[in-house]
């Protein structure tokens, strides 16, 4: 999942510390989750999923829908 963030991240165009700012965390804490250091809560994947301006089913997908 987290691959799948950064991804998904990037192609926003969104920085890690924008998308820290924006979840009420740090840019290190994004950095961990993006690593797969750290897990996502449920709450804290909605925010992401809003933050990044997409549906939280695209961020737990293994790969993306064709």
């Amino acid at each position: 999942m987290g691959a799948r963030l950064r991804q998904l991240r990037q192609s926003a165009g969104v920085t890690q510390a924008a998308l820290a700012e924006r979840l009420g965390t740090t840019q290190s804490a994004v950095a961990r989750l993006e690593a797969g250091h750290q897990r996502l809560s449920l709450a804290a994947l909605r925010r992401a999923a809003w933050a990044l301006g997409c549906n939280v089913r695209l961020i737990i997908a293994e790969r993306e829908a064709v």
